[in-house]
């Protein structure tokens, strides 16, 4: 595992990635905090000076610069108004190390940077992540270059200001935050929770992509950032999201194609898709479909490396070049061998098995339509639909809040399925159990996934509804956060007694439950 750092100690936080409680004032321009009460050096610092410890030897120049910069950092994260004497120090440090003074100003994105400078590109990747020197030593020149960068990444991606934000600073941000999910190692959208490993992140209007990244690294541990850093980014995206004046951007195509589907984007539409019409609404249902599109994709993907059922040997072999066993043909035909013409006579040629028992099976999906579970409804919604599109599943989905709709009839289609959901209200799953129980025609061969975060109105009558299906042979997943970054809350009472009931609830990755159902299924 590699450790994150931003500066080779592997023992300072990165700045501002601990600070999740505010998100800021001014777009490129600080977290929204008092602004007078900004870090800083301020008159009389002296950092040779530990009080109660007396003096202490002078840094070395390398470690002042790198100081200066972190000190930079964290003021302008505090504090709109830079403050004069850390701006000249940081340009003049950032010049004498041979960087561009553009990482310095707030309002230019990383993207633009990299595409005027493109040698730097290769420096975010892995840039929080560095290996250690071999020999043990640090390298504090290359520090204080790390140091400048990653604070450009950082000030851009967590200074998101107040106010109005346009479709173009939303893209500006998503692709800013893709090049941080780089400097930590990651595929860009990883942490964020989209699950589009592959996408992108630039920004609409062309530039540099953070595309290629993260392939083949080391895991980075990011067990270290308080809070954690994937959830945080998330939550800014929303915030960035919810400050848009949504509705005039969608009703403007040429403002609209410079949005960027997220998941924060997607909730905002679902939940606003009622209120949109004409151009607005076809905007609108053009953003979700792109969304749906590439999760699918991914989530096909992996459906189709999760393990399945055991092989049926009853199934005699296709005899194709593609499944023709060499190793089993040669050992079984060794008898054959003549050893004075050196040569092998086959008698029969051996194919590998690849039927795999499958059985009817029927897999019935209750997701919980509540604000709080958008992110595991649109997931389940297009895992759903994939294994519509397996032989001998039969699929069927129940939406609830306060009130059960059956959508199993368009549970091929995640894009239309997710268009007839309604978020928010209460939560009543005894109406959607009504719709549920008569579903269960074949309990040994039935698997039911029930998503939701469990706070109930009638926990007891819901929960004995639930032991009852366990009871009678069916398979009973209880799902509370299928995301990818595992963000989520369950309700205690429900999740222990879940647990003594031997179904505990899943919660974290969504590869988790795509090995439950892909192993029952088939």
């Amino acid at each position: 595992m590699s450790e994150v750092t931003i500066d080779g100690e592997g023992t300072e936080e990165a700045p501002g990635l601990r600070s999740g409680s505010g998100h800021g004032s001014g777009l490129g321009s600080g977290l929204g905090s008092d602004p007078g009460s900004a870090p800083g050096p301020g008159p009389g610092f002296d950092p040779t000076h530990t009080p109660g410890l007396g003096s202490v030897p002078t840094p070395a120049p390398d470690e002042n610069r790198r100081q200066v910069l972190y000190w930079r950092l964290l003021a302008r994260l505090f504090d709109p108004e830079e403050q004069a004497s850390l701006e000249s120090a940081s340009v003049a440090v950032v010049e004498d190390i041979g960087l561009p003074a553009a990482l310095l100003d707030p309002s230019a994105s990383v993207d633009s940077v990299v595409q005027r400078h493109p040698d730097l590109a290769a420096e975010f990747d892995g840039l929080m992540t560095p290996e250690p020197d071999a020999d043990g030593t640090r390298d504090r020149a290359a520090e204080v270059r790390r140091a400048a960068l990653a604070s450009k990444v950082l000030l851009n991606v967590f200074a998101t200001g107040s106010g109005t934000v346009t479709a173009e600073q939303l893209a500006r941000w998503q692709s800013d935050a893709g090049w941080l999910e780089r400097a930590l190692g990651c595929r860009p959208g990883d942490l964020r929770g989209g699950g589009r490993g592959g996408s992108n992140g630039a920004g609409a209007g062309g530039g540099v992509g953070p595309t290629g990244t993260g392939v083949g690294m080391p895991a980075p541990d990011l067990s270290r950032l308080v809070p954690e850093i994937g959830p945080e980014l998330g939550s800014i995206e929303a915030g960035l999201v919810r400050r848009m004046h949504l509705r005039e951007v969608l009703a403007d195509p040429a403002l609209a194609s410079r949005l960027t589907p997220s998941m924060s984007l997607i909730e905002q539409l679902l939940r606003d898709k009622n209120n949109l019409s004409g151009v607005a609404l076809a905007n609108a249902k053009a953003l979700i479909k792109r969304y749906v599109d590439e999760v699918t994709e991914v989530l096909r993907t992996q459906v189709e490396k999760a393990t399945v059922g055991e092989l049926d040997r009853s199934v005699p072999p296709k005899r194709v070049f593609r499944n023709f066993d060499m190793d089993r043909t040669i050992w079984k035909n060794l008898t054959n061998w003549d050893p004075e013409e050196q040569r092998l006579y086959v008698d029969r040629l051996y194919y590998r098995h690849t039927s795999r028992k499958t059985t009817p099976q029927r897999l019935v999906v209750v997701v919980d339509q509540s604000g709080s579970m958008v992110d595991s409804m649109v997931n389940c919604t297009i895992l759903a639909s994939i294994f519509a599109g397996l032989p001998k599943v039969d699929v069927h989905l129940i939406a609830y809040d306060t009130q059960a709709l059956d959508l199993t009839p368009w549970a091929h289609d995640p894009f239309e399925t997710l268009l007839r959901t309604q978020l928010g209200g209460g939560t009543d799953g005894t109406v959607a159990m009504t719709l549920a129980q008569p579903k269960i025609a074949e309990p040994r061969n039935t698997v039911v996934v029930w998503i939701s975060d469990f706070y109930e109105w009638r926990t007891d009558e819901l929960f004995e509804s639930m032991a009852a299906i366990h009871r009678s042979g069916a398979k009973f997943i209880p799902v509370g956060s299928v995301t990818s970054s595992g963000r989520g809350s369950v309700n205690p009472w429900f999740r222990e007694k879940f647990k003594d009931l031997g179904t505990p609830v899943i919660s974290g990755h969504i590869k988790k439950l795509v090995h439950e159902l892909k192993t029952f299924l088939t």
